[in-house]
């Protein structure tokens, strides 16, 4: 079994804009800086705002772009693209170390995984967050708002070995996200709990979930979002084809891969950096909560 919670904590605290480069930004806003001060200057002895003017609209533009590819690279925007832009790969003639795609079905290996809150079974990947306000105006508190104004609580995110049915070529490969693969889940998670200022009254149940797991069981705003991949799920799967004379993997790249620059959009390279997992909405039904935050 792999746990990725904390990496994705990592990613969820970081302040950085990758995939803009910092000294990029340290060269941007001196610049910036000094344009205004010569179209000022120009302002006022020529009396010509063309230079202000110009100056500010290039000035918006740049900042666009960069706060763009900034909510992409959170979002993994750019991996997505990338995921999408590349081909499906056939493995019958596939070679050894080549960088594949493929989609099929999941069934799982020796191990399976439950997830943690609606005890779904027989999974290769599970993921479960809690977010917590911690805003200063109650009445902006709506998770979709802002991340900004929530932080991951708890996490709990593991994935293992699991096996993969090829659409294309009907060919069935184990892939390795298992104990210390690097993992790039793009999975959506489902809200299942959802507190709101005039109904923060937690679940029977979900207090003896955050008791399970020593978490304070106060009434307060909370978010929790839950997903998985289970078996038969439609999963793609990109990473390494590893081949020997007794099974067919599919493995992290040894390397790190570059997404390159996706101008359709607008998007700078960002580093790949694990195996990726994904899974169709169409599929996703197992995601789907009927409970809406109530107990299961």
């Amino acid at each position: 079994m792999n746990d990725l919670s904390n990496a994705l904590r990592e990613r969820r605290h970081c302040c950085s804009c990758r995939p803009i480069p910092t000294p990029v930004v340290c060269l941007l806003i001196p610049l910036f800086f000094i344009g205004i001060a010569v179209s000022i200057f120009i302002l006022v002895v020529v009396h010509n705002a063309f230079f202000f003017v110009s100056l500010l609209l290039l000035s918006a533009a740049v900042l666009a772009f960069l706060v763009w590819n900034t909510l992409n690279w959170r979002r993994n925007g750019a991996i997505l693209l990338f995921l999408d832009s590349f081909p499906d790969s056939d493995l019958r003639t596939a070679t050894h170390g080549q960088l594949v795609k493929i989609t099929g079905f999941a069934s799982c290996g020796s191990l399976s995984l439950e997830s943690s809150y609606e005890k779904v079974h027989r999974c290769t990947f599970t993921s479960t967050l809690l977010y917590e306000y911690k805003g200063f105006s109650l009445k902006k508190a709506n998770v979709n708002n802002g991340w900004f104004q929530w932080r991951v609580a708890y996490a709990e995110r593991f994935s293992t070995d699991f096996y993969i049915t090829d659409m294309k070529s009907g060919i069935r490969v184990m892939v390795k996200a298992g104990y210390g693969s690097k993992v790039i889940p793009l999975i959506v998670e489902s809200t299942l709990v959802n507190t709101t200022n005039k109904h923060r009254v937690l679940s029977s149940y979900l207090r003896k979930w955050l008791v399970e797991r020593n978490l304070s069981a106060e009434a307060r705003l909370l978010h929790l979002e839950e997903g998985y991949i289970k078996e038969g799920s439609s999963v793609t799967v990109m990473g390494v084809l590893h081949k020997n004379s007794d099974i067919t993997m599919i493995v992290q790249p040894p390397e790190i891969v570059s997404t390159g620059c996706l101008w359709r959009g607008f998007l700078l390279p960002v580093d790949v950096n694990g195996l990726i997992l994904r899974v169709s909405e169409t599929s996703s039904s197992p995601l789907t909560n009927p409970c809406s935050g109530e107990e299961p």
